[in-house]
């Protein structure tokens, strides 16, 4: 009699183990969880095609205004943006247009859209219009 008592308590366990299991599982895979978005991450280089450059010349338009190359600066990828110049958030505009854009910022330096990782101020992609 012990045993059966033993072997039901312990089949008993197992179901409640096993429908335990299955409700954290489909709890964990419907469509109403929310599964936190990983936001991209900038780094010091970034490669656009012509036409994601276009786009991104483009979008920022009247967004920045046009600042003085401070001397001794050399506007390169990988070169860190002095203090001197102002760096500003991507327009809306241009991430939704191109998406990899998202995590920079940029300055307008002589001609050049310089798209900068915020986190360490470097230029990951240099755009001349």
């Amino acid at each position: 009699m012990l045993k059966q008592v033993s072997i039901a308590l312990a089949a008993g366990l197992l179901v409640a183990g096993i429908t335990a299991a299955s409700a954290a599982g489909m709890q964990s895979s419907s469509p109403t969880s929310k599964t936190p978005k990983m936001s991209p991450q900038a780094s010091d280089t970034l490669s656009l095609t012509t036409a994601q450059q276009k786009m991104a010349w483009n979008d920022r338009h009247g967004r920045a205004a046009e600042q003085e190359m401070p001397s001794g600066f050399n506007a390169t990828v990988g070169a860190t943006v002095p203090s001197a110049i102002k760096v500003e958030p991507i327009p809306s505009t241009a991430v939704s247009n191109v998406p990899s854009l998202r995590p920079y910022d940029f300055a307008l330096v002589k001609g050049k859209l310089l798209i900068v990782n915020p986190s360490d101020k470097r230029i990951a992609e240099v755009i001349s219009g």
